[in-house]
């Protein structure tokens, strides 16, 4: 015999504040697993696109198109990036805007975005690797041969024109620059 009276109601008032929270639990949890997907990244060569190393976006080699582009891969356990990015810094700001750079955090397993606020690249677009063998689909792409950093330069029309694995100083980046691309720092 069902319950009548105030203990039906009870137990008829329990049920429906059971089920509503069921029902905002199920809401929060398609909520959380629908919201803000991943961008689409993709690690060719002439045509990549990564997502920002922080926040929300991508960084993608056609949004440098009219300029020519330093594409420089660092981690924060490169010993030789802490040396070689202030000194990239310095020849971008040499430069005044007439080469974009871009550093990319690539086989990172600490934190990237503490190197790069270290190292004072922050102004640059940063953005994160993806794929490859150890988030590192990019940087195989361009320089098969392990090892970090890696410098790729790309012309104001994108194509990839050279790259480089190893530190280079602010002079030899200075240098490629002119070879490359008739400019001086």
């Amino acid at each position: 015999m069902p319950p009548s009276g105030a203990s039906g109601t009870r137990l008829r008032t329990a049920v429906a504040v059971a089920v509503a929270g069921v029902v905002a639990l199920l809401v929060i949890v398609v909520t959380r697993t629908t919201a803000a997907p991943e961008p689409a990244t993709s690690t060719s060569t002439t045509a990549w696109t990564l997502s920002r190393l922080q926040g929300s976006g991508t960084v993608s080699l056609a949004d440098f198109r009219g300029k020519p582009l330093v594409v420089d891969f660092f981690a924060s356990w490169c010993t030789p990036c802490r040396s070689e990015l202030p000194e990239f810094l310095a020849v971008s700001r040499q430069l005044g805007g007439r080469v974009a750079f871009v550093g990319v955090d690539s086989e990172e397993n600490g934190d990237g975005p503490a190197f790069a606020r270290q190292t004072g690249i922050t102004a640059w677009p940063l953005a994160r690797d993806t794929g490859g063998s150890q988030q590192s689909g990019l940087r195989d792409a361009l320089a098969t041969i392990p090892g970090m950093p890696v410098t790729a330069f790309y012309d104001a029309s994108g194509a990839l024109r050279d790259v480089r694995l190893g530190a280079l100083t602010g002079d030899a980046l200075a240098t490629q620059l002119r070879e490359l691309f008739g400019l001086s720092a």
